[in-house]
């Protein structure tokens, strides 16, 4: 649930503002004049509430729900109790997104952790080198360091003790959280890179031999497009000879390690724990689920799905959906773990047969 104390209560909107913002039409008989004022889990939401089932696990809680709106499926449209609005949609939880985000717009982005009064450019305490560029409506919050001829955009925020590198370029409306590090990089707009994130540095790059490891200079950089989104601690090594990048519109969790070279399409998703070796190439619209690991120089086509606690070891098909260790086709995976599953079983019966049949002697 939301808390005041970090983000402002929302101003009401009425069902007719809300289909809209939803470019929906309301259902037949609804008073559009109706004011929802906050979202809420199913199982929380009281009156003036908007709230979403998309997870048929959780179809038993329409019975006590006292939502005023329910985002629903339209097989999920007659279990919506009496006095409730049924809004039918195909993408419940989408409707519920774009619904909260209208609400509570200061949590989409990243707000400064310290307040800054009216819009103007604002170094609070930070660090900012003499030739670095800042657009009007910066925040350069405490201990924040901005290198050399770095370049920042205008509604940028750079929160404490973030560092942003000699000749960085950072776009509008981006977020740099806490003790984040962003060297050697060229940033879009509407970015955010939560808190202890690093974007920039070293490669893994050796040559090995006989009488030690080799360093090799890593002299590419990342190139991060518009409206991506990087978790905290996460690791994003720049090129050893060409660029990593990371496609517009790509959410990346907590703790995700993408190694040099890597080049990530758009609109791509990688869940907590995710690694990705050097020169790995991910189409637009791939889903890596987490704590899965991609070996170098693979390539993953546009819309595949890797389940969790996978390892992917070659190519993989666009549209593909693979998983296990090493990752294979899901179907492929599925039948091995079913024999392996009756081969044990079977194993088990055999081994109870001899114990019990060495008893009798």
């Amino acid at each position: 649930m939301s808390d005041t104390r970090f983000f402002a209560v929302p101003t009401p909107i009425s069902l007719k503002e809300i289909a809209a913002l939803l470019g929906d039409a309301l259902p037949e008989g609804v008073d559009e004049s109706v004011l929802i004022g906050d979202t809420k889990a199913l199982a929380d939401a009281g009156q003036g509430d908007a709230t979403f089932l998309d997870n048929p696990k959780y179809v038993d809680m329409l019975q006590t729900c006292q939502a005023t709106v329910i985002f629903c499926k339209q097989r999920y449209a007659d279990k919506v109790p009496a006095g409730a609005v049924a809004w039918v949609t195909p993408a419940p939880y989408h409707a519920y997104a774009r619904l909260a985000a209208a609400l509570y717009p200061q949590a989409v982005g990243a707000a400064p952790m310290v307040a800054t009064g009216p819009n103007d450019t604002k170094i609070i305490r930070g660090r900012v080198h003499q030739t670095a560029k800042l657009e009007k409506d910066v925040v350069i919050e405490p201990n924040a360091t901005v290198g050399e001829e770095a370049e920042i955009g205008s509604g940028t925020v750079v929160a404490a003790g973030a560092v942003i590198g000699r000749r960085v370029k950072i776009g509008r409306n981006c977020f740099i959280g806490a003790n984040a590090v962003v060297q050697h990089a060229l940033v879009g707009n509407r970015v955010a890179v939560h808190s202890g994130t690093c974007i920039g540095q070293d490669g893994f790059g050796y040559a090995m031999g006989a009488s030690g490891h080799l360093k090799v200079p890593q002299i590419g950089r990342v190139i991060i497009q518009d409206d991506v989104e990087i978790g905290a601690n996460t690791c994003i090594d720049r090129g050893t000879n060409r660029d990593t990048t990371v496609g517009e519109g790509t959410k990346i969790d907590n703790q995700v390690q993408i190694g040099h070279n890597v080049s990530i399409g758009r609109h791509c998703v990688l869940v907590g724990q995710v690694a990705i070796a050097g020169s790995a190439t991910l189409g637009n619209f791939v889903v890596i689920g987490g704590q899965t690991g991609v070996i170098g120089h693979v390539t993953i086509g546009d819309g595949a799905q890797i389940a969790g606690v996978s390892a992917v070891h070659g190519d993989v098909p666009a549209g593909a959906r693979w998983g296990g260790v090493p990752a294979k086709p899901v179907r492929e995976w599925f039948k091995e773990v079913t024999v392996l599953g009756q081969l044990a079983r079977k194993e088990i019966v055999i081994v109870e047969k001899t114990d019990s049949e060495s008893d009798k002697l």
